[in-house]
């Protein structure tokens, strides 16, 4: 496994776990090795360039493969004994990448940080020149903040990184979860509404390599962002959600969303918000791969896609086999149909029959030198729509937007197969128009049955869109919803851990540096607290 080199002293990582401010610290000391007056357009793309959301090595291997991946099953479970157990260094790893620069995750908070203090000393026609970066930028700190309250519930926001916002080092304190999610869902439309009356400018476009400046894009990513957050918080403020969620699809002139425009046949570069990273990730997961994390989820597909014939199966896994002897030559077959390995089988069935399994396809994920990192797409925002229409009485644009959505998977999934042009691996031909009609009209997929059927059948297909590269949603939605109904073996499990957390507890280091804050939440710090938006 890949080793994570850190060049600073305990020290020094210590002040920046708690208060996010490696990079403010060297410059705060002139280190002659860094820019002591960096420009907002730069910063904004470092904030962007972000390898926590990109489809690399150490994000997907380490966190979302290990972590959320396991908790919600969209990446395939090693039944040991300690496999709900939370990777504690992983974890502050993830934590460090959001409050410190020089790690994997950009320092989105400490970027952030620097760019208002950069923001606040300009002329004012200079300011109006970058805003628009400053309020991309804001965006794009919500979706990260918002990720980390729903893996640990309270975190340090406001207060963090003050050491670049007053040459003071002070530990943060943690803000509440419901509060922050009540102040980023109405940032979101105020950040909106900026987009939506407003042009952009040359510094935006220049910097911004995810969504190239577009006002629009930028418009719908905050309010397919908002869309998101009201449908998370819906279980348990449904008032609020249901007020302002109806109000948004009511109006898409003045609320756009990323959805493809709700056509099938879209076009995911353009339409949906997608990161194309700096370097490529192709040697990341090929390394994964060989470190066996690749295998067919078992509810995902024997339980959902085969029954239902999926047209997505050939894009997304490939049926494996294994190696035998024929005429004393070395000769790989293939096995005969797709199947996962059961979730219930041991250790000792997993290593003896892996092969006999289906992994997930090389040439979309694995060897994908293209592969994008995802932060929201068309289907997923059709998803939204659709539980909203059909728990708020509109069964009929319910299935409209549902239908949409898994169509517009089919057509996301194949993007992505395409995007590999190289490595000599075989594109799979997008199924025709009656395959996928088929699928949607007449299978166990079909919008059918009660108000409750038709919520688990979105559900259920929202969570395999996901899938492994977007774990932590998928987990998020599976606390959130209670779908898919999974099955988790608890037999010779560790004592403790035998069943998934509903939570990540904090990471050691904060815990032991930021510990006078620490002991506001310490009541909330177990496995088992829920997420406020858990029902």
């Amino acid at each position: 496994m890949k080793k994570l080199f850190i060049k600073a002293s305990f020290l020094l990582i210590a002040i920046s776990t708690v208060v996010g401010c490696k990079k403010e610290l060297d410059e705060k000391f002139n280190n002659p090795e860094k820019v002591l007056d960096p420009s907002l357009n730069g910063l904004f793309t470092g904030m962007l360039n972000n390898d926590r959301v990109a489809a690399k090595y150490w994000n997907v291997r380490t966190f979302l493969t290990q972590m959320p991946g396991v908790y919600a099953q969209t990446s395939y479970i090693a039944n040991g004994n300690t496999i709900y157990q939370q990777s504690d260094g992983y974890s502050q790893q993830y934590w460090d990448d959001f409050y410190s620069t020089g790690g994997n995750g950009s320092g989105v908070l400490a970027q952030y940080r620097t760019m208002e203090v950069k923001y606040k000393s300009l002329s004012a026609a200079e300011q109006a020149n970058q805003r628009a970066i400053m309020q991309a930028a804001k965006v794009v700190l919500i979706e990260q903040a918002a990720k980390m309250v729903d893996l640990w519930g309270d975190i340090p926001y406001s207060a963090a990184g003050s050491l670049n916002l007053s040459s003071t080092i002070s530990n943060p304190k943690y803000d509440e979860q419901k509060a922050l999610y009540t102040s980023f869902i109405a940032d979101l439309e105020a950040l909106a509404t900026y987009f939506n009356t407003n042009t952009t400018t040359s510094a935006f476009s220049k910097s911004d390599i995810l969504l190239k400046g577009s006002m629009n894009m930028w418009a719908r990513y905050a309010n397919s962002l908002r869309l998101r957050l009201l449908m998370r918080i819906s279980r348990t403020d449904e008032a609020t959600a249901r007020t302002a969620v109806l109000a948004m699809l009511a109006n898409q002139a003045t609320s756009p969303l990323i959805d493809g425009d709700n056509t099938a046949e879209y076009n995911p570069a353009t339409s949906d918000v997608l990161l194309q990273t700096l370097t490529n990730s192709t040697s990341d997961l090929r390394d994964a791969f060989f470190e066996g994390s690749w295998y067919a989820t078992d509810y995902a597909l024997n339980t959902l896609m085969l029954p239902a014939n999926d047209p997505r199966i050939p894009v997304i896994y490939d049926k494996f086999g294994r190696t035998v002897k024929i005429n004393n030559r070395d000769v790989f077959v293939q096995n005969a149909n797709y199947r996962a390995m059961p979730i219930t089988f041991t250790t000792a069935q997993q290593e003896s029959s892996f092969a006999d399994y289906s992994v997930l396809d090389s040439a979309t994920f694995l060897f994908n030198q293209k592969l994008p990192g995802i932060l929201i797409t068309s289907s997923e925002v059709n998803f939204l729509k659709a539980e909203a229409f059909e728990r708020w009485g509109n069964t009929a644009s319910a299935k409209t937007a549902y239908d949409k959505a898994l169509r517009q998977s089919v057509t996301f999934y194949h993007y992505l197969n395409n995007l590999n042009q190289g490595g000599g691996y075989r594109n799979v031909t997008a199924p025709s128009a009656s395959v996928v009609d088929a699928w949607v009209n007449s299978s166990t997929a079909t919008y059918t049955g009660s108000s409750a059927a038709k919520l688990t059948l979105i559900y259920n297909q929202k969570w395999l869109h996901y899938g492994v590269l977007q774990s932590t949603e998928a987990w998020s939605e599976y606390r959130r919803t209670g779908f898919p109904l999974l099955t988790f073996p608890t037999a010779g499990k560790l004592s403790g851990f035998d069943t998934p957390p509903t939570r990540l507890i904090y990471p050691a280091k904060e815990k032991t540096l930021n510990s006078e804050n620490y002991q506001a939440v310490v009541s909330k710090d177990t496995r088992k607290t829920k997420i406020f938006w858990m029902p």
